[in-house]
């Protein structure tokens, strides 16, 4: 009796088995096929449409770079200034930097970002004569704009802010540069290795900055073309596990850029030469 039982209350459950769940789980794997199969088609057609994008502005600056006489400044024409603009703002994350992109703006297209870049290639010029040659000076935004790193290391002393004395020669003859050429702004930046607390790092890259931009005030600088920020831990261009590396993340980036009446003066000469 006791097995009968037993069959009784199995029987039931064995007939019971479900079998739509292993149809409805199949269904699922069709629909998740074919959407990742659309997905990646999708994917695919985008990538095509960014090449194309991309090859057509490098053939535009070769093309204009193979005249001769135009070398960098006239690479800003070539892409003119709806592409010119879209590259400017992406400088600093195609160099993994995005702090480039947002303190240099856009790309002024062109005759005028010839002539701006000129003027930028004149005053670059001039920076390399007179400041040291641990300095580093380049040409950033297509070649519209400059930018002047200055190792911390030269500036200041260990975890200060005041602006050493070999560093003030160098800074009075920075300021020189810069009121000979007023139609330019100023970006001062602060950046420190990663060593110390983030909050602490954030705040001695401000304090710095701020100690440039106001000795350079000192220096007969107009106060309102300058403005700082201070970037903290946050863009390193070397490795942090090393003393070299962390020895050049501690710096201070100081971008030189034209203004509004460079710009719109640039404008109204190329208006003219037409």
């Amino acid at each position: 009796m006791k097995s009968d039982f037993v069959l009784k209350k199995t029987e039931p459950l064995i007939q019971e088995i479900p079998r739509k769940p292993e149809r409805r789980i199949y269904k699922y794997r069709i629909f998740r096929y074919l959407y990742r199969k659309q997905c990646n088609h999708l994917l695919l057609n985008n990538m095509k449409t960014f090449r194309t994008i991309i090859t057509g502005m490098l053939i535009a600056s070769l093309t204009l770079t193979s005249c001769g006489t135009i070398g960098r400044t006239g690479v800003g024409a070539g892409i003119g200034v709806a592409a010119g603009a879209a590259a400017g703002a992406g400088i600093g994350a195609a160099a993994g930097n995005t702090a480039v992109g947002t303190a240099i703006g856009a790309v002024v297209g062109g005759v005028a970002g010839i002539l701006i870049g000129r003027h930028m290639d004149k005053q670059k010029a001039e920076l390399e004569e007179i400041l040291p040659e641990d300095a580093s000076i380049e040409m950033v935004n297509e070649g519209q704009a400059i930018k002047v790193t200055l190792e911390s290391g030269i500036l200041f002393a260990t975890n200060s802010t005041a602006i050493g004395e070999n560093a003030k020669t160098a800074l009075k003859n920075f300021s020189v540069n810069l009121n000979q050429n007023p139609d330019t702004n100023i970006e001062i930046e602060g950046h420190t290795d990663i060593t110390g607390t983030v909050e602490y790092n954030q705040g001695l890259s401000e304090r710095r900055a701020r100690s440039v931009r106001d000795y350079l005030l000192l220096q007969g600088v107009d106060g309102n073309r300058m403005s700082t920020v201070g970037k903290g831990i946050h863009e390193p261009i070397a490795d942090n596990n090393t003393i070299e590396g962390r020895l050049q993340n501690r710096r201070v980036e100081i971008f030189i850029l034209p203004n509004e009446k460079m710009i719109e003066e640039a404008q109204r000469e190329a208006e003219t030469a037409r």
